[in-house]
């Protein structure tokens, strides 16, 4: 099990993640599942940072997406 950090962010090893992109294969975020948890990256800088979320975070963030609650137009 994944240990939390001091930023409340769990301490996972992503460096055997099978990171995914879209269905479509065009996008630049990749995502993983690991240990429960949900790993966001950016996919042409796979060595940056990843947004981690929990389940119950997750399913929020999509259902922003899905509402529009991102579009900057």
């Amino acid at each position: 099990m994944a240990d939390s950090t001091t930023t409340g962010q769990p301490d996972l090893d992503l460096s055997q993640a099978k990171w995914q992109s879209s269905s479509r294969g065009s996008g630049d975020v990749e995502i993983a599942f690991v240990e429960g948890f949900i790993a966001m990256r950016h996919g042409r800088r796979p060595d940056g940072p990843a947004i981690i979320f929990n389940p119950r975070e997750w399913r929020a963030f999509v259902r922003g997406a899905r509402e529009g609650e991102f579009d900057l137009t």
